[in-house]
């Protein structure tokens, strides 16, 4: 018998918060407009996260063979969805002002010309991804997943778009040391650490003042610590689809799980190769960005994952992504990660309780085989 999942906020449409449906104008968009046209038509959405009891239905789709997932599964796609909800607000922003142009579009071409189209296309890709965990789980008849009521935190005060976020970009501890791991052999989970690269404390990563008031070296700081934080999200995110990817019951949250895990490593690619082009810069005010090819652990042209210990120390060393522990890499260790970088500051404990309990969820899925 087929239950009718809730819907956790009746006001959600009214705040015009369909994600789906947002998701879908947008990637249309997308392909009918020029770059800066489609950016006017970028939707703020969200939802909220309630305490609600979810409905569960054993049979789905049966022309496509889908009938049901575990608990465990839900819990593992419901808190990646809220990820992605996060990820998909802290890249419209980037977006807004990508897609602004002046001094902080040039700075961020003078690391790569195409920087402004790779953080556009990032962003619609997030977008497809909570999109399609939220859909997904509907149709599993699970309660998907909402954040519209932690929307409350200001946008930058010459931010294009004056709307609620619920991320903030002003404050960022941007961790540089995932540059360092991946041009070494070690591997954290075998309790390898690193330092980093560059020591971004407390720094915005988008404008908060009319451009003008910049100097030139302080916009390229600016945009130098936006190329840095991409990367960073974007291999934290391929850490966590790793490590969850093994805590899946059914093939069917495997296949989900593993298939938008190769779109973060995609991303993160890129973002590494592009950190490496950010040119050498004193903001200062005390801001250095360094040359970073003067050393040779940090050539930039070294941007293939380097083989690194895995799995045992006697075994030989292999390209990975790292690391993929549950302690290093789950759910609650990315949201702590997160908290820490300063992304969330000015959120409320509800937000954080919220965001812990999925996180937990998810962490504590067990495994079932016999699943499919």
């Amino acid at each position: 018998m087929n239950t009718k999942t809730q819907m956790i906020d009746v006001n959600e449409s009214a705040n015009g918060v369909n994600r789906e449906l947002g998701a879908r104008r947008i990637m249309a968009a997308s392909q009918r407009l020029p770059r800066r046209s489609f950016m006017k038509s970028l939707a703020v959405a969200g939802g909220s996260l309630l305490p609600l009891a979810a409905a569960r239905g054993d049979e789905g789709d049966n022309n496509q063979g889908i009938t049901s997932i575990s608990n465990g599964d839900a819990a593992i796609l419901r808190f990646l969805a809220a990820a992605e909800i996060l990820e998909t607000d802290l890249w419209q922003q980037y977006t807004e002002f990508a897609d602004l142009g002046g001094p902080y579009t040039d700075a961020l071409e003078n690391i790569d010309g195409d920087m402004p189209p790779y953080i556009e296309q990032n962003t619609v890709d997030e977008f497809s991804h909570q999109s399609f965990l939220n859909a997904f789980l509907i149709k599993m008849h699970r309660q998907p997943v909402s954040l519209e009521r932690f929307r409350t935190l200001p946008s930058s005060p010459v931010a294009p778009t004056q709307t609620p976020r619920l991320t903030n970009l002003m404050h960022m501890n941007v961790d540089t040391s995932w540059y360092l791991r991946y041009r070494s052999s070690g591997n954290p989970d075998f309790g390898d650490t690193f330092g980093q690269a560059v020591t971004i404390v407390d720094r915005p990563g988008i404008p908060v003042k009319a451009q003008n008031l910049y100097t030139s070296n302080q916009m390229q700081a600016l945009a130098n610590t936006a190329a840095f934080h991409f990367a960073m999200i974007e291999q934290g995110g391929s850490s966590l689809y790793d490590a969850l990817s093994l805590k899946c019951s059914s093939l069917l949250a495997l296949r989900i799980v593993t298939s938008i895990e190769g779109s973060e490593v995609a991303h993160f690619e890129i973002w590494n190769d592009k950190a490496g082009d950010a040119p050498p810069v004193d903001s200062g005010d005390g801001l250095v960005f360094p040359d970073l090819n003067l050393n040779p652990a940090t050539q930039t042209n070294l941007v293939m994952p380097k083989p690194c210990k895995f799995i045992s120390e006697d075994l030989p060393l292999c390209s990975v992504i790292r690391p993929t522990s549950i302690r290093l890499a789950g759910a609650t260790a990315a949201a702590h990660f997160l908290t820490s970088t300063g992304l969330f500051q000015g959120q409320s404990d509800a937000f954080f309780q919220a965001l812990l309990g999925l996180a937990a969820a998810a962490d504590n899925a067990v495994r079932i085989c016999g699943q499919d």
